[in-house]
């Protein structure tokens, strides 16, 4: 029996952004729920975040959202969320949501995105887990982080084994496929223990 799947996805918040990447985001998050997958994500209710959940909820999937108490409280949360996890900050935000999912996808977005994605590729290179990483390219706009990750082992500041860390999938259909033929291990993110255990995030209920 395979494990189930918790896909976790890093995305846009901007409501400025073309069509097409929410398109792409709309299209992937229908796909999740039609798979029996469930989505866990920032928790956000605007930009690629916002109709990514809409997307998996309509179609009868589970959303676990992960979002900071400060989000939450200029109403920036999605309230359909099966599961609505508050944390204090954004690291802890991060964490929860690593360790809620065993796989991950890297949609289009800005800093905070970039940010997440390259730390869990990070994580994975130094062992932390063995989860894949899938990066969504839509319409190439990952292209020019790519070949900064080429230039990083051209000029060895990174090995070749680097590219064995994620796999690019210029396309939502590429990106379900690989998800598809994995068999992801269960949510066990092999994190060292701190010498004093953080303040667990509160979970919550679906809001009304």
């Amino acid at each position: 029996m395979k494990s189930a799947k918790f896909v976790c996805v890093f995305c846009s918040s901007s409501e400025l952004i073309d069509e097409e990447y929410k398109t792409a985001a709309r299209k992937f998050g229908s796909a999740i729920a039609q798979a029996g997958w469930s989505l866990v994500y920032g928790g956000g209710n605007i930009g690629l975040m916002g109709v990514l959940a809409k997307a998996v909820h309509e179609s009868g999937g589970k959303v676990i959202g992960v979002i900071p108490r400060a989000m939450l409280a200029i109403g920036l949360a999605y309230r359909q969320a099966n599961e609505l996890i508050v944390t204090e900050t954004l690291r802890e935000r991060k964490a929860a949501m690593e360790e809620r999912s065993n796989v991950f996808v890297a949609l289009p977005g800005g800093i905070g995105t970039l940010e997440e994605l390259l730390e869990i590729i990070t994580l994975k290179q130094l062992g932390y887990h063995k989860k894949p990483i899938i990066i969504l390219n839509t319409n190439g706009f990952f292209d020019p982080l790519l070949t900064q990750l080429e230039r990083c082992i051209a000029q060895r500041f990174a090995g070749p084994e680097l590219r064995n860390l994620y796999f690019v999938a210029p396309s939502v259909e590429d990106a379900l496929r690989y998800i598809s033929s994995i068999e992801p291990s269960d949510i066990d993110l092999a994190r060292q223990k701190p010498a004093k255990e953080p303040k667990q995030p509160e979970a919550m209920e679906a809001l009304d």
